[in-house]
């Protein structure tokens, strides 16, 4: 949780995300928000991703000075393809820590802490909105490289015109390869 991010947040939209914790008994509550695009108008952040349908089972272990706060992701996402460049649907399965804990001075403890698992609110908070980490959850969730799903093994998902394609282009770079460098193969596994 980062304080600076908050005030992007249309935070009236977002008060589902709320958790009334000052009410809460120690231990363990459970809790479940459904994620759909309309959630991620609420940040400034462009997302590269439609179609978003994810379920996130929230996990809150009440203590006496800190929540531990486990997040379960699952769902699935439209994205384009890293390779033939054709939108997939992939598949959401995660799962997050974070642990926050209840002091006097959260600005000064949240630059100082390097753990980015922990995060700090003030203990005259009754309130604790987790919107901000469920953006960021469903984010890390997604794969930096996004390839289609092998149909079969050794069969790929990717559109095989595209691929066909590429494998000329390959061909054809292969062909027009400088003469100057010809000689100089021999040492590429040296």
């Amino acid at each position: 949780m980062h304080p600076s991010k908050s005030e992007d947040i249309n935070m009236k939209q977002l008060r589902e995300f709320d958790i009334a914790f000052v009410g809460l008994k120690p231990g363990e509550h459970s809790f479940q928000y459904e994620i759909g695009d309309s959630f991620f108008e609420n940040f400034e952040e462009p997302k590269d991703f439609s179609n978003c349908s994810a379920t996130v089972h929230l996990t809150l272990d009440k203590k006496s000075n800190f929540f531990l706060l486990k997040f379960a992701i699952g769902g699935k996402v439209t994205v384009t393809c890293d390779r033939c460049g054709e939108p997939f649907e992939m598949q959401l399965w995660d799962d997050f820590n974070q642990i926050i804990k209840l002091v006097d001075n959260p600005e000064e403890m949240s630059e100082s802490e390097e753990d980015p698992d922990v995060a700090y609110i003030s203990k005259t908070e009754s309130h604790l909105n987790v919107a901000e980490l469920i953006y960021e959850f469903i984010h890390l969730s997604i794969p930096m490289q996004r390839i289609h799903p092998d149909k079969a093994p050794g069969q790929s998902g990717c559109n095989p015109k595209v691929l066909e394609m590429l494998a000329q282009m390959n061909q054809q770079a292969k062909e027009n390869d400088n003469p100057i460098w010809k000689g100089l193969d021999k040492f590429k596994d040296n």
